[in-house]
This record gives C-alpha cells, structure tokens and sequence, in this order.
C-alpha cells in the first residue's frame, strides 16, 4: 500500500488524477495572487482597495495550503508546470481585461467577474477534496485532506465571492448608468 509522507494511507486516492489536478489549482493560485494583486491596483484609492489587499493575502496563504497539501502527498510541481504558472502569472499582473485600470469600463465588469470565476473554481476545489475527504479528525498541523481546515478553506471562498459580488454589484451603475 503506498503511504503518503505523514504514514496515511493514501491507496483510495488517484494520484495519476489528483496530483495534476491539485498543480493546475496551484498554478490557478499563482495567477490569482497576480490578478488579485491587479485589482487592488485597479481599485487603488477606493473603499474596495483593502477588499483587493485582503483577498491577494488570503489566496497567497491557500497557495501555501495547497502546497504543503501536495508535498504531503509526496509531490513535487514539475519544473514546467511551475514555469508555466509563473509566465502566467506575469501576463495576470498586466490585467488584460483592464488595463487602463478604469473602474467605470465594461473592462472593469469582465476583471470583476473573472475574478468571481477564479473564486468559484477555488470553491470547487475544496469541496471536491472534501468528497474525497475521511471523516476522520487529522491531527493537529497536518494539512492531508484536513476535513477542518478544508471547510474553513471552502467558507473563505464563499465569503472571497461575496465580497467581489458586494464591489461588482455597488460599483455596476458607475459603469452602467448615465447622469
């Protein structure tokens, strides 16, 4: 039976399925430190600014989970997979949706509702790795499929959504509406 790092047996999970899966959310997360460090830019000088700052912080921590998820694993990012992320990544921080940074532009709505999609797609991974979660407390400090720590992670996305959905929905009729 092939244990993972931390002595759990990990003979029910697919790793030919859930490792690649688990690098292309990493990758998603390192283009969403990007794009949300972007929109914090976008929206410098405004209420929502601290919004921006906030969101990057926590999805850099859950880049950070998800990592310390796949070394738990035994995995490693392949070299390719990582350079793939961060020329992403790198394209992400010049905001291609919205690159004059106007908040009153349909560029300003389509930066705002991909974000809410790389959010969605964040909530998608927590609860799938709930699914296939044990019921079983984990101890303390080990982050392999923690039922604890992805719930917490699966509400922080929900509550990430609501907080973009709050700025799209009070920003919408400065791009919308005329005077």
């Amino acid at each position: 039976m092939k244990r993972a790092e931390n002595d759990i047996p990990v003979r029910q999970l697919d790793l030919d399925t859930l490792l690649p899966y688990l690098d292309l959310h990493l990758v998603g997360a390192t283009n969403g430190i990007r794009l949300f460090d972007a929109a914090r830019l976008s929206w410098a000088g405004t209420p929502y600014e601290d919004d921006f700052a906030r969101l990057r912080q926590e999805i850099s921590e859950e880049r950070a989970f998800l990592k310390k998820l796949l070394k738990g694993l035994g995995h490693r990012p392949g070299v390719l997979t990582m350079v793939f992320a961060r020329v992403t990544s790198v394209v992400a921080q010049f905001n291609p949706l919205n690159p004059m940074r106007r908040k009153e532009s349909a560029g300003a709505q389509l930066e705002l509702e991909a974000l809410q999609s790389l959010l969605k797609g964040k909530e998608a991974l927590w609860s799938t790795l709930l699914a296939i979660s044990p019921d079983a407390p984990v101890a303390a400090g080990n982050a392999l499929l923690d039922r604890a720590a992805l719930e917490r992670l699966l509400e922080s996305s929900k509550r990430q959504q609501d907080t973009v959905a709050r700025v799209m929905t009070l920003t919408a009729s400065a791009r919308f509406l005329r005077d």
